[in-house]
């Protein structure tokens, strides 16, 4: 498949052109970018020193939209998402959507653009966190609100948004094994004179330092007992080769909004 990656210079961009070898069938045939980026015209291997046969030789960061590609993956910034995605449908193209920190009209327009384009929209695409996400709705549907529920996320100090969009992925897989809506229930942090915690609240707490690529706990605590699952990524290769296999799985898919719990096979089309 003739892949196209957008925020390609960016550190998950890099990712996905270097792990593109890894799997069998991605074609790397552009690597997009901001017009004003200082990586524009020059080759991808000589400014990002990576060696894959997925990537061409000759291949250069462009500014313009990759008409040839037949799906591009998105790990640009929350603002540049609708325009990605009116140039998407106009060329008929699968979209692979990673990029967090959405507003409500941008979510919108990912909802609006499946009509017409197979798009994989996911808050984390590493195997790892979405067995985690798998874990944590089943979990919640069996412990009920008996036991509190903790989100705990860490990421690098260059994260822009808080807390992260697999933290509220998990916060959301957790009211949904509850039966419960997630803005009816969610506390992002404490401060002051918060009074006793309600029961059935979800908290999400955001932590930021270093360069941690990327750590989330989820605590269910009772009187009794306290069970913490946790994942923690070592390399941000597991994203990216998570997008890409989203990307290959796309290949002849309809129109429609799918997650990575599709891609895996834990839900059917």
């Amino acid at each position: 498949m003739n892949i196209a990656i957008l925020g390609a210079a960016g550190r998950m961009g890099q990712n996905l052109l270097r792990c593109a070898g890894k799997l069998n069938g991605c074609s790397i045939v552009a690597a997009v970018e901001r017009p004003d980026h200082s990586a524009i015209g020059a080759r991808v291997k000589e400014i990002t020193g990576i060696h894959s046969e997925a990537v061409p030789e000759k291949l250069c960061f462009t500014d313009y939209w990759p008409e040839e590609a037949e799906a591009v993956i998105d790990f640009t910034f929350h603002t540049s998402v609708v325009e990605n995605l009116e140039n998407a449908m106009a060329n008929g193209q699968a979209y692979v959507l990673g990029t967090t920190g959405l507003t409500d009209d941008e979510k919108s327009a990912v909802h609006a653009a499946a009509a017409e384009l197979p798009i994989v929209w996911a808050p984390n695409m590493s195997l790892g966190v979405n067995l985690l996400l798998e874990l944590v709705r089943r979990s919640a549907a069996i412990l009920g609100p008996d036991y509190d529920a903790e989100i705990v996320e860490m990421h690098h100090r260059l994260k822009k948004d808080a807390p992260s969009g697999t933290a509220l992925g998990l916060a959301e897989a957790l009211a949904e094994g509850r039966g419960v809506k997630l803005q009816e229930v969610a506390c992002y942090g404490r401060e002051g004179i918060t009074g006793e915690r309600p029961r059935g609240e979800i908290g999400i707490h955001a932590l930021r330092g270093g360069s941690v690529v990327g750590d989330h706990t989820v605590m269910f605590v009772a009187d009794e007992e306290r069970i913490e699952i946790t994942h923690k990524a070592n390399s941000r290769d597991a994203f990216a080769t998570g997008a890409l296999r989203a990307a290959l799985w796309l290949d002849g898919r309809k129109p429609g909004l799918y997650t990575m719990r599709h891609v895996l096979g834990f839900e059917t089309v």
